[in-house]
């Protein structure tokens, strides 16, 4: 987006100038109203919206249809913004906005087709979902009604300087839809490991398994009494080179936007029982960990019919997806939920072999079928329309089209392949889904039977839910469409013309994985492993490891008496590394004569905790220069093996490759390959604590002086203006640097990139605990704060709570609610 954003660096100096003199009047036209009185067009009855301190706004109306036009409303007077960036990208057309530097993203969005999805499942929404969903459309567009331009946002300011054409247009449905779709892709795990494994089994052939070791059996499952029986899933193998690389590279495009994907983001919940805890009822946990940004992805608020009844059955509070009706975390009256991510095998790629005389033919079953087609038209901020061409086979959409020839890249394939191809993806997110009708559904839910009627409908994406209800119950549920896959795994690209890798349906919802008011007492949940490896239903092969799964039961297990609340916030913030527990005693064993050797080995020996934890504090000294160990260890294993873009220095499977890795001193990925010796394993681990101790010495100084926050900061960036590489632009809408605990491999997950430098690209984006002896109690934060507007009260007033652990009242009753509110506004009809 440079080039768009050159053009208008003068104007903003001068509006940055503007703010520092104190002539706020440019960013203060979109701050909204949110005292006093307004005569909104659409309403049946007045609402009552009331703002806490933080910004939080709950909304209190008679009927269903005015409480989500509320919250449309509500939203579009803080985001909107963010809102019309996120449609725009959901639906490729970025170049709308931002002129042809993003033609090729939304050539790839369109292939893949979104809003035709969401389109289809709007015509097929219940009449409670569609109730929710129209109003909130309708409030979002009174809302524009009677702002544009800069009363809309400071971000529209700066885009009339380049693009003056752009307006708004109004709000639908489909806009709510689609950015589910999005989620989806930033949650997907198993076409990037597709690509991966096809790419990484061409250099290194089988050691790329190495890279992907099975789920360890010493680590917990979340599901640890299912019964299901033996799976005989097989992987296929296959490697498709040079086309993957370049699909690999488009995908990238797409997740410089929605943030990274995967299992490598991780999250976390956990629910406990009344008999574990000081209160004697439930409390429910949950931190979702995704891509940093700003403004945080999360619209925290609370959703309250005046009576609640059949024509109003609402009482809600918690966080909202932006752009869309209902809550997506939270609890009511009854019952509490939380997600993690679950990295379910819901995509595959298939080869196809396409007919040379007719490229718009592929092959099924050894006749020649007609792809079904369709011309899309990018329109272009500046430029002229882009018509592109998609085609769609009996898998799904054709992505490799978006590259050109494909006859002229030379692949290594060990399987007989057809001249020319082409490569589909099938996904289940590209198939019409009912996760919008599951949001209003769990909202509305009472008890356990009604929250799993609720998840059957829950399509995309696959995820762990976790429950409490008011009665003392707690659950788990795995929802989603997981495919189900006669003799492969899906781990690998395979041929779409024999018939012989269909999917053969979906797993029932009654037959996927459950527990409720399991024996332990507790349900932990952080992207590991649902069920042992050798049980159905398969769900996936790739999980996050278990090493924050395994923290938290540590501390749930090892706690002196009943654990309270405070207890649960204390540990959503516990930067202890199991990794680091591990590995430090295989450090300190190594013998060496070398200075550097020697003094980083005695710092890490004084670094453990009087409770026997390594823990990645902000100022801690050890975890500086355990994090430039990390750094340099995968440098020195992988990094003369894999070529960039394959080297596994981001991935959550990288610390079990590793762990296994230490028990093998002379295996072949720890000798360097650059070098005619030979090295082992503690030549290895001598070479990295050295580059380990003299960049933490280049970058840090004086070791004395040391701290992790120094090296493992988080700034948080507009998606579209913080990211222009543009100082005076971003230092309007971004945040920080700011110093951060934490790290990949614990339960406050601020994850970082080896190759990319210690910068938090990944974190804990919300932290909510419900009390269930007091729901009005229950406390949750996000990252950065309510407000979408840079320079509001609101727009960071949660950064500092956020990074050092603290949090704030998430308020339930009414009472409560008034008493703590700043702002009251009312709208009427």
């Amino acid at each position: 987006m440079r080039r768009f954003f050159k053009t208008v660096l003068v104007l903003v100096v001068l509006i940055v100038v503007i703010v520092a003199t104190g002539g706020f009047f440019i960013v203060r036209s979109s701050f909204p109203q949110t005292d006093g009185e307004l005569t909104v067009t659409g309403l049946k009855e007045p609402v009552d919206v009331y703002r806490d301190t933080n910004g939080i706004p709950h909304i209190y109306a008679q009927n269903s249809h005015d409480l989500f036009f509320a919250q449309g409303y509500v939203q579009a007077q803080d985001r909107f913004w963010q809102m019309d960036f996120e449609r725009h990208l959901g639906e490729g057309r970025l170049s709308e906005l931002f002129g042809e530097s993003q033609v090729d993203t939304d050539v790839f969005l369109r292939t893949l087709g979104w809003q035709g999805v969401a389109e289809q499942e709007w015509a097929s929404t219940s009449p409670e979902a569609s109730l929710a969903l129209q109003s909130f459309t309708d409030g979002v567009n009174t809302y524009l009604a009677d702002h544009h331009g800069s009363s809309l946002g400071l971000e529209y300011a700066v885009l009339k300087l380049n693009n003056r054409g752009y307006q708004p247009a109004s709000w639908s449905p489909i806009d709510s839809l689609v950015w589910a779709k999005v989620m989806a892709w930033d949650l997907r795990s198993n076409m990037d490991e597709e690509i991966w494994r096809a790419k990484a089994l061409k250099i290194v052939g089988e050691r790329a398994d190495d890279l992907l070791p099975p789920y360890p059996a010493d680590r917990p499952v979340i599901v640890p009494d299912w019964n299901g029986a033996v799976s005989t899933a097989t992987a296929q193998s296959i490697d498709v080179g040079d086309l993957l690389t370049r699909i690999s590279d488009k995908v990238a495009l797409v997740d410089g936007l929605t943030g990274p994907a995967g299992v490598d983001i991780g999250s976390n919940n956990w629910v406990l029982s009344g008999a574990l805890t000081t209160t004697g009822q439930p409390i429910l946990a949950n931190d979702p960990h995704l891509g940093i940004q700003m403004p945080s992805i999360w619209y925290e608020t609370g959703l309250h019919c005046v009576t609640v009844s059949n024509d109003c059955p609402y009482e809600v509070a918690g966080f909202s997806l932006l752009g869309a009706p209902g809550v997506i975390i939270g609890h009511n009256a009854h019952i509490a939920w939380g997600v993690t991510n679950l990295p379910a095998d819901v995509q595959d790629l298939y080869i196809e072999r396409i007919n040379p005389d007719d490229p718009s033919q592929y092959e099924v079953d050894g006749e020649w079928v007609k792809a079904d087609t369709r011309v899309e038209t990018i329109d272009v901020a500046g430029g002229d329309p882009v018509p592109i061409n998609v085609r769609v086979t009996r898998h799904g959409p054709i992505i490799s089209d978006v590259y050109g020839d494909l006859e002229s890249f030379d692949l290594d394939t060990n399987l007989p392949m057809p001249e020319p191809y082409a490569i589909a993806l099938r996904w289940t997110a590209l198939e019409p889904s009912q996760t919008l009708e599951a949001v209003v559904a769990i909202n509305r839910a009472q008890n356990w039977d009604e929250f799993q009627q609720a998840l059957g409908m829950w399509d995309v994406p696959s995820q762990n839910f976790i429950y409490a209800d008011i009665d003392g119950h707690i659950g788990y549920h795995t929802p989603g469409k997981v495919p189900i896959r006669s003799g492969w795994d899906g781990s690998i690209p395979v041929p779409g013309w024999s018939g012989e890798y269909e999917w053969t349906g979906y797993v029932p919802f009654d037959d996927l994985p459950s527990s409720f008011d399991p024996p332990e007492g507790f349900i932990v949940s952080a992207n590991n492993a649902v069920i042992r490896p050798d049980q159905q239903p398969f769900i996936a092969k790739e999980w996050a490891y278990g090493t924050r799964a395994q923290r938290i039961i540590d501390m749930i297990t090892g706690a002196a008496g009943p654990i309270s609340p405070d207890d649960v916030r204390a540990m959503q913030f516990d930067s202890a590394s199991i990794h680091a527990d591990i590995l430090i005693p295989w450090l300190l064993g190594v013998k060496s004569d070398q200075p550097e050797v020697t003094q980083a080995q005695q710092m890490l020996a004084d670094w453990k905790g009087d409770d026997g934890q390594y823990r990645f504090d902000a100022n801690s000294q050890g975890a500086a220069l355990f994090g430039a160990e990390w750094a340099n260890l995968i440098k020195a294993i992988y990094f003369d093996d894999l070529p960039e873009g394959l080297r596994p220095s981001g991935r959550d499977s990288v610390l079990e490759a590793i762990r296994l890795l230490l028990d093998d001193p002379t295996n072949v990925w720890w000798d360097d390959q650059n070098t005619p010796e030979v090295e082992t394993r503690d030549d290895t681990l001598e070479r990295s604590l050295a580059n380990a101790w003299n960049e933490a010495s280049d970058l840090l100084g004086d070791p004395s002086g040391w701290q992790w926050g120094a090296l493992h900061t988080a700034t948080f960036r507009n998606q579209t203006f913080g990211e222009s590489g543009i100082k005076p632009i971003e230092m309007l809408f971004n945040r920080g640097p700011f110093r951060a605990p934490g790290g990949t491999d614990m339960v406050n997950a601020t994850s970082w990139v080896v190759e990319d430098g210690y910068e938090v690209v990944a974190l804990p984006s919300m932290r909510m605990v419900i009390d269930f002896s007091d729901l009005d109690k229950s406390t949750a934060i996000h990252t950065t704060g309510q407000s979408g507007h840079p320079y509001n009260s609101h727009y960071d007033d949660m950064i500092i709570r956020w990074l050092t652990g603290g949090t704030a009242p998430l308020y339930w009753d009414q009472g409560s609610v008034i008493a703590a509110s700043k702002d009251h506004l009312i709208l009427n009809p």
